[in-house]
Order: structure tokens, then C-alpha cells, then sequence
């Protein structure tokens, strides 16, 4: 794949990672949230929210482009700031650890391993999942789309008990979200045993099938995860709605909004997915989409150096749609996905990477 990739591919990731740069200077021991679409200033968080992982993972993309040694410093520095995260009772902690170490050198394993044993202990056998939690307010009891991705490989890493943590919380998410047309994204427990859908997120939720997607993704890269075929079908099903022809590159929201952030993720997912197929046709379909899409967002949705924003950023994502926050912004884990992917296009990191 990296001998057909034009030099557009380079020249965006450059443009990303030169972002990250602007970013960190501006951010200090903040994390960034999302951007601006004008001036690029960017919102922040003292700890990172749930999109901290994303952050460190950005700034260790740039250190292993830069080989810089102040650059790897501060991706430590990042890294060892989500600690706080361990121990928090928070699905998300699975995402934010996980993107946070994966790409770290020696120094995000003991956190990586310490997050692992956490999330397995705080594992709910009676309803088959490590619940979204009470770290964000709210029921504590739910299931949602964005507590699967980076929580499977992390529960994976615990032994059997682990793999098994991992499987039911992966199968279960995906029973209850495909259980509709479209999507429904999050769910709560019923005291007398079962789940009711919520409304928020609501059915049709722009990210969705791009965090279920990179769930099942990392799921069957887990030797002896998916032992009943069922992962792999999901995961067909999950494609046909979003990594076909058919689908529009860049899910369309009320209003003609746009999320550039949910692309990126399906993009990322598309590459792991390639990466397993069984059939050289389903490989090269796969890459293509992923090639298709992360062209897309940089041709018409990243900014390029001689205008009147900083280049480097992908604008377009959205935060809230219900809310109308950050509609039209740069968001940082859409960076991270972009420049992710990219970076999987030129052979800098392989798709299982992070």
C-alpha cells in the first residue's frame, strides 16, 4: 500500500504534525478539546476530559516524525498526566488510556498495564460489560458505543479473565446498538434485568459505527477474542452502513452539518480492517475506502499554509449537534485519527499501532 500512496499523504501528515507543535505551545499542560474555526484558539481542559488519550497520542506521532528528544519528552509528560484516569469509574478511561500508551515507548507500558486491571476490575458479570460509569454524572449503569474502543485491547491484555471481560463487553454492545435501524448508540440497564434505549446520543449518532468499527477492529486483531464468528459478522454489517461505495464519505448531520472527526475514525478502521481480511478482494476494497476518505478530508476540510487560519487543522468536525458545540471546529481526536491514518499511508506506524 505504501508504494501507491502520492505525496499528498506526506505533505498532510506534515501539515498535521506541525499543528501539534502550534497546539502544545499554546495548550502548556492543558489538554485541547477543540478548536476554532477561524482563529484556531482552542478550548481546554485541566485534565484532559475524555479525549486526553488523544493528545498524548498526537504529540507521540510527532515525536516518532520529528525523532526530536524534547519532543518525545513532552509525550511522556502528557502520558503521565492521564494517570489521574486510572482509577476513574468511566467506560472512556479504556479510550483514553489505551491512545494515551499505545504509541509510548517503554514508559506508557506500566500505566497501560495498571489501566488493564482496573477496567477488568470494575467488570459487571451480572450485566456483561464495564459500565460508562458515574465519572461524567448521569446513570452509571449504561452501555454506550464510545465505551469500546480502546477498552477491548486493554481488557484483552488481562489474561483470560480479561479476553473474556473483553468479548462479552464488545458482544453486548454490539447486540444492543445493532438491535436498531439506525444505530442507537447508548442504552441503560433495567433494574429487573434488560436495557432501554436512550435519546442521548441519539439513533444515528455521526460516531457511532466509526467507534464500534474501530472496537471490532481491534477485537479481531485479539488471537482467540472472536471464537463464534460473531465479531467478524458484526463487523460486515458495520461496514455496509459506513465503509461502502454508497456511503457519503463525511456523515451528514441535521442542518447539513458535517463530522470530519467521524470519518477519520472509520478511515483508521477501514485500515485495520484491511489489515485482517480473509480475501485480497475485501483487503483492496477496504484500503481503497480508507485511501478515499482520508484524501477527502485533506483535499476539502484541512487547512492549508497561506490562508488566513492556521494550517494543519480539520475543520468540520462536531462536538454536540443537540447542543450546537463545536459544529464546525477542529477537534482533537479528529487530528489524531487523521493524522493517524495518515500516518499508517506512509509507513511510519502499522495499523495495529494504537
Amino acid at each position: 500500500m505504501n508504494a501507491a500512496d502520492p505525496d499528498w499523504a506526506e505533505r498532510a501528515l506534515g501539515a498535521v504534525i506541525d499543528r501539534v507543535g502550534v497546539t502544545a505551545e499554546q495548550v502548556g499542560e492543558r489538554f485541547p478539546l477543540f478548536a476554532d474555526p477561524d482563529g484556531g484558539r482552542w478550548t481546554t481542559s485541566a485534565r484532559g476530559s475524555w479525549t486526553g488519550g488523544f493528545w498524548a497520542g498526537l504529540l507521540w506521532l510527532r515525536a516518532l516524525v520529528t525523532g526530536d528528544l524534547a519532543d518525545r519528552t513532552a509525550a511522556r509528560e502528557c502520558t503521565r498526566r492521564l494517570a489521574g484516569w486510572v482509577d476513574q469509574d468511566a467506560a472512556v478511561r479504556g479510550m483514553i488510556l489505551w491512545y494515551g500508551t499505545a504509541l509510548a515507548d517503554g514508559t506508557g507500558a506500566g500505566l497501560r498495564e495498571r489501566a488493564a486491571r482496573r477496567c477488568l476490575a470494575a467488570f459487571e458479570p451480572a450485566f456483561g460489560v464495564v459500565p460508562w460509569g458515574g465519572a461524567f454524572g448521569g446513570p452509571r449503569l449504561l452501555a454506550r458505543a464510545d465505551g469500546v474502543p480502546g477498552l477491548v485491547p486493554l481488557l484483552a491484555r488481562s489474561g483470560e479473565a480479561g479476553l473474556a471481560a473483553a468479548r462479552a463487553h464488545l458482544t453486548l454492545h454490539l447486540e444492543l446498538c445493532l438491535a436498531e435501524e439506525p444505530p442507537r448508540p447508548a442504552w441503560a440497564a433495567l433494574p429487573g434485568g434488560g436495557w432501554r434505549g436512550c435519546d442521548e446520543p441519539e439513533p444515528g449518532w455521526s460516531r457511532t459505527v466509526g467507534w464500534l468499527l474501530l472496537g471490532v477492529a481491534d477485537a479481531l486483531a485479539v488471537p482467540g477474542l472472536d471464537r463464534d464468528g460473531a465479531v467478524a459478522e458484526a463487523s460486515r454489517r458495520l461496514a455496509a452502513l459506513r465503509l461502502g461505495t454508497a456511503a457519503a464519505p463525511v456523515p451528514v448531520l441535521a442542518g447539513g452539518l458535517l463530522d470530519t472527526s467521524a470519518a477519520a475514525i472509520e478511515a483508521v478502521a477501514a485500515l485495520k480492517l484491511a489489515a485482517l481480511a480473509g480475501t485480497a478482494e475485501e483487503r483492496e476494497q477496504l484500503a481503497v475506502r480508507a485511501r478515499v476518505v482520508l484524501r477527502g478530508l485533506c483535499e476539502r476540510h484541512l487547512t492549508s499554509a497561506g490562508g488566513s487560519r492556521p494550517a494543519g487543522m480539520l475543520l468540520d468536525g462536531c462536538y454536540d449537534v443537540r447542543r450546537g458545540l463545536a459544529v464546525r471546529h477542529e477537534l482533537v481526536w479528529g487530528d489524531f485519527f487523521l493524522a493517524f491514518g495518515l500516518a499508517v499511508l506512509t509507513g511510519l506506524v502499522g495499523p495495529f499501532a494504537a
